[in-house]
């Protein structure tokens, strides 16, 4: 069952009462119509070692106070032991199962009560008040619980029903003191502000945590959505220079080529067509993709031939930056390329921001199948900004992905520091 959570009411009324304020709709409410399922979850629910918990808690007081109950309603108010028995399992044994269905026992509790009223007056000459002082500290609990979980109306109908039911039934039938209604009526009072504040709070917190969640997917989702659009941009940037060079040659083959054969010129003349128009189709594609204000992105996309720019930039940041190139460096495609710039762009960038005056590694291994770039740092030197949810590493990801690659980044196993290590096939040039 899903759980709802209240901050001192629901979000929406209940469909079936159309005065949600009305005292005769709360009371209904509170004693016949409300959902029997907490509408707040609280910690001592969640936890199966906490429930175990709280079950033996409520099992020695059913047992306690039931047990009290029963021995006064037959010693000291000199009930006949069967009703002495019932009474003191209706008014207390409810007390068992009141953490996980508040409701319900103090229903029952509270006809216990009622029913302690009319008995109690009709057996006796008359008492000073007629339960047990452990049914009222019972009741007092089951008040306390209902209001922790559940919202304001459905308590307040509750508190309602105690006050002027079962005080006022004990004050006209009974013959207890009205003043000594009015202290008991506080007390009821207090179990349901206390009960409020401790459900409203919890209620919160939890209500934090899940927009909490829901705001770190978001921003995850986000950052794949922004990455992949930043990737399709790049990709058209590297396509359409291919793509160009191909309708260029194409359309200056015919004048390179002497004599050359009418077949071959239309066939330079499909490949010239075709080309233009798959560049305007990417081009058009693609550029739904932009903003207007994406001045830089139409900038030539950079490379490993501009790692010293970035690596000087790094620097001027406060990171001890450190460059090693492994292996003969050999061309690879843009993309292979272009990935691998932002892969240590990033990297970078999070050491500047998480591990501020750190010493950064960057290798960049050109092996026989694939190219192998890993930056390192050696932890914080100052003072780490706060953390950002990894939605760089969802990017990085991605490109890797993309490229059918292998990205792997954390801690460093026995050194302090972070590592990354991106893997990337070469492809075909």
């Amino acid at each position: 069952m899903t759980d709802h959570f209240f901050l001192g009411g629901p979000a929406h009324p209940p469909a079936h009462d159309p005065e949600p304020g009305h005292l005769f709709g709360a009371v209904r409410d509170a004693v016949l119509r409300a959902p029997l399922p907490p509408q707040r979850t609280m910690p001592w629910i969640s936890h199966p070692a906490a429930r175990l918990t709280v079950l033996a808690v409520a099992l020695a007081l059913t047992v306690g106070w039931a047990g009290g109950t029963i021995a006064i309603h037959i010693a000291v108010l000199h009930l006949h032991p069967f009703w002495g028995a019932v009474l003191g399992l209706l008014q207390c044994g409810p007390l068992l199962f009141a953490v996980f269905r508040p409701l319900v026992a103090w229903r029952i509790s509270a006809l216990g009560m009622f029913l302690g009223v009319l008995t109690v007056t009709s057996q006796t000459d008359g008492e000073f008040w007629p339960w047990p002082v452990t049914s009222f500290l019972a009741q007092i609990v089951l008040v306390f619980l209902v209001a922790t979980a559940y919202q304001r109306r459905i308590s307040g109908g509750a508190g309602v029903v105690v006050v002027f039911g079962l005080f006022g039934s004990a004050i006209v039938i009974g013959g207890m003191p009205s003043w000594f209604g009015l202290i008991l009526t506080g007390i009821v009072l207090f179990a349901l502000v206390l009960g409020d504040a401790v459900g409203g709070r919890y209620a919160a917190e939890a209500s934090l945590a899940e927009q909490a969640e829901l705001r770190r997917q978001e921003l995850a989702a986000h950052a794949v959505l922004e990455e992949r659009a930043r990737i399709a941009r790049e990709l058209h940037d590297v396509v359409a220079h291919h793509m160009s060079v191909i309708v260029m040659q194409a359309q200056a083959a015919p004048y390179k080529i002497p004599d050359l054969p009418e077949p071959a010129k239309e066939t330079f003349s499909v490949v010239h067509d075709a080309a233009r128009q798959a560049l305007a189709e990417t081009r058009r594609v693609v550029g739904l993709l932009r903003a207007e204000d994406e001045a830089a992105e139409r900038l030539p996309q950079p490379g490993l031939d501009r790692l010293d720019e970035l690596t000087a930039a790094a620097r001027r940041s406060g990171l001890d930056v450190a460059v090693s190139i492994v292996g003969m460096p050999r061309p690879v495609t843009a993309g292979v390329d272009l990935s691998a710039y932002r892969i240590v762009q990033e990297s970078l960038s999070n050491a500047a921001r998480y591990a501020p005056g750190s010493r950064a590694g960057v290798e960049v291994r050109y092996g026989n199948d694939l190219l192998r770039v890993t930056v390192t740092d050696d932890g914080p030197h100052g003072e780490p900004a706060e953390p950002g949810g990894g939605h760089g590493l969802v990017g990085m990801r991605e490109r890797v992905t993309m490229l059918g690659g292998t990205l792997a980044a954390g801690p460093r196993p026995d050194v302090p520091g972070w590592t990354v290590l991106a893997e990337l096939p070469y492809g075909e040039d």
